[in-house]
Parts: structure tokens; C-alpha cells; sequence
């Protein structure tokens, strides 16, 4: 596709800035169009790249492309920024986009199919309805802090203590007060329970996955795990090496070298799956922590336990995270099962 034209669109919500980059670096067009006209016009181009930031909309976008026969690359925007010449302007920006695809060392986003994207939806809601409830926890902690009224940590003790505080008739709360409270503990009750129900039926969605069920038989990794895993790899094709899912995921060292000198730091906290890491890093804890207490089992637990010892629970912990995105994508490339090795008797 290196001979082909660059059509190189930059998304947004009703008006997209179109441009056309020849194989030889020229641009021939660059225009704004409407949603229903950018539909119109895509299905009447001779097959072309399609380029396009990974942002909101990147994904429907893709998919029709790919429908209409176009080759698509979708790239991440800290790649495409660095290719932007003059002032941020729409015509600029698409001129970046289409200059950026030709770059050697860019890496694109993978597109999502319609399933895979249904399933990271209902997770995020799920999410978001997690996050709902924690900061309506928190807000009321803090007002009820004031009045002199402590709520201890964890969700246990907030819906325990929650009920005793409204029907206290001597901790001095103002009625409008304790009026607003029961309101919002009414919220977070519903809240709750929408919560629940979500989350149940995320279990049974994975629960129904092939590949999800492969991956929950790795140490440490349950439903929201699995999901999450299956999103990020997909098929497996669109990694050369289990390295690159695990740069990508942001389990594996940062690296500063130069002069042939290799020096690997400490675990980077930016470009990385921040959700899906640390439900790695989570689930990797747990079972760190139980490994402490017993004895090890399989050869995979062997080694952890002696990693525990030299390096520490938290390093043990990162490695097993790491161990286990390359080993989900080895799952996922061979489509094979895991079966840990046990240790001889």
C-alpha cells in the first residue's frame, strides 16, 4: 500500500477536515465535510490508506473504511502531534495524519470488531458506576466529618454506619442535613444495585467467552481481567511478540540506553492500559500474598516464591503481570489452554 493515496481524516463530531496525500508526498485536497458527505465521498475513492487518530468515533470510522475496501490506520495522537507544522488547525492537523502514516516507526491502534467494542462499553459503565459510588461515599465521609461524626474506612463500615447516623436522633445533625444524607444514601443504594447487576452480567459475558475462560485459568486473573485482556489482544495479530503486548500494557521496564549501554529503570506509569495493569498488578498481589503462606505447587509458583525471597513482593508481583500478558498471548497466538507444570512429588 506504499503506492497508494493517504486519505487522512481528522475526526470530530459533525464537521471532518479531509486530505489526500499522493504516493509522492503531494496534497491535493484538503477540505471540510459534513458527516452524511463524508460517507457519501469514501464510498466513491479508488482504494486508498485511510489515516486517522485513535480518538472518539476512530473505531466506527475504521470499520466503515475497512467495509468500503480501504486499508486503515488508526494512530494513537501523541504520534501524529509531533508531525504538526504551523499553528492547530483542523487543515493542519489532517496534513499531520497523513504525513505520520508514512512514518517508518509508527505504531497504530488496533480496531476494535462491533463485539469487542459492546464489551469494553459495558465495562466502562461498569466502571463509571463504581466510581459514581465511591465518590458519593466520599462526599458524604467528609460532611459527616465536620459535624464531628467519623465513618471508618471501607465500603463495609459506610453502609453500616450510614443507617445508625440517620436514625441517631442526638448526633446534632440539622434536619435539612440528615434529609440530604438519607437522599444520598438512597443514591448510593440504587447505585449499588445497578452496580451489581452490571457487574453480574459482565461475569456471565465472560463467563460464555472462549477466550476469556482460557484466560481466567492464569494466576490471579478473573472476569474484569480476562475481558480487558481479550480487548487489548484480539486476535494476536496485531503484535509481532509478546514483548510488544507487554510494552503496551505497560508491565515491562522503562528503558534508557545509548553507546550499546543497556539501562532498564523502574516500571513507566504513562503511555500504558492503566485499567487493565492494574487489575494485572491487583490480581498478581493476591496471589503473591497467599504464596507467602504455603508452599508452592507448580514450577510457576516455584519460581515466584524464590523471586519473592531476592526481590520482594511488589517486584514479584509486577513479574507475575508481565508472566501472564505473555503468556495470554501465546494462549491466544497458539490457541492452546493453560496447564501450569506440577512439581514432582
Amino acid at each position: 500500500m506504499t503506492q497508494c493515496n493517504v486519505i487522512a481524516i481528522d475526526l470530530a463530531k459533525d464537521i471532518f477536515q479531509v486530505c489526500i496525500m499522493t504516493a509522492n508526498g503531494k496534497i491535493t485536497f484538503n477540505k471540510a465535510m459534513s458527516r452524511a458527505k463524508l460517507k457519501e465521498w469514501l464510498i466513491k475513492q479508488q482504494r486508498s490508506l485511510v489515516a486517522m487518530e485513535s480518538c472518539g468515533g476512530a473505531h466506527y470510522w475504521a470499520r466503515l473504511a475497512k467495509s468500503l475496501g480501504h486499508n486503515v490506520i488508526p494512530i494513537p495522537p501523541k504520534q501524529v502531534k509531533p508531525f504538526r507544522t504551523g499553528q492547530k488547525t483542523d487543515a493542519n492537523d489532517a496534513i499531520a495524519i497523513a504525513v505520520a502514516s508514512r512514518a517508518a516507526n509508527i505504531k497504530p491502534a488496533r480496531v476494535l470488531t462491533i463485539e469487542e467494542q459492546g464489551l469494553q462499553s459495558v465495562g466502562k459503565m461498569r466502571d463509571l458506576l463504581d466510581k459514581q459510588k465511591l465518590q458519593l461515599s466520599n462526599q458524604v465521609r467528609g460532611l459527616l466529618l465536620e459535624f464531628g461524626i467519623i465513618i471508618n474506612k471501607s465500603i463495609k463500615n459506610f453502609k453500616a454506619r450510614i443507617p445508625e447516623i440517620l436514625e441517631d436522633a442526638e448526633n446534632q445533625l440539622p434536619m435539612p442535613m440528615r434529609h440530604s444524607i438519607a437522599k444520598l444514601w438512597a443514591l448510593y443504594s440504587r447505585l449499588e444495585e445497578d452496580f451489581q447487576v452490571m457487574n453480574k452480567g459482565l461475569i456471565e459475558l465472560t463467563g460464555q467467552d472462549k477466550d476469556c475462560k482460557k484466560f481466567m485459568k492464569l494466576e490471579g486473573v478473573g472476569p474484569i481481567t480476562s475481558m480487558r485482556l481479550k480487548i487489548q489482544l484480539g486476535s494476536g495479530e496485531h503484535f509481532k511478540s509478546s514483548r510488544q503486548v507487554s510494552a503496551c500494557i505497560g508491565v515491562t521496564p522503562k528503558q534508557h540506553s545509548s553507546g550499546g549501554k543497556i539501562q532498564l529503570g523502574s516500571v513507566g506509569k504513562s503511555s500504558c492500559d492503566k485499567p487493565l495493569r492494574s487489575c494485572l498488578f491487583l490480581g498478581a498481589r493476591a496471589v503473591v500474598a497467599k504464596l507467602k503462606n504455603r508452599p508452592a505447587k507448580t514450577e510457576k509458583e516455584k519460581w515466584l516464591k524464590a523471586l519473592i525471597e531476592r526481590r520482594g513482593a511488589n517486584c514479584a508481583s509486577m513479574a507475575l503481570a508481565n508472566k501472564n500478558v505473555r503468556t495470554a498471548y501465546a494462549l491466544m497466538k497458539n490457541n492452546t489452554d493453560y496447564s501450569p507444570v506440577l512439581l514432582a512429588a
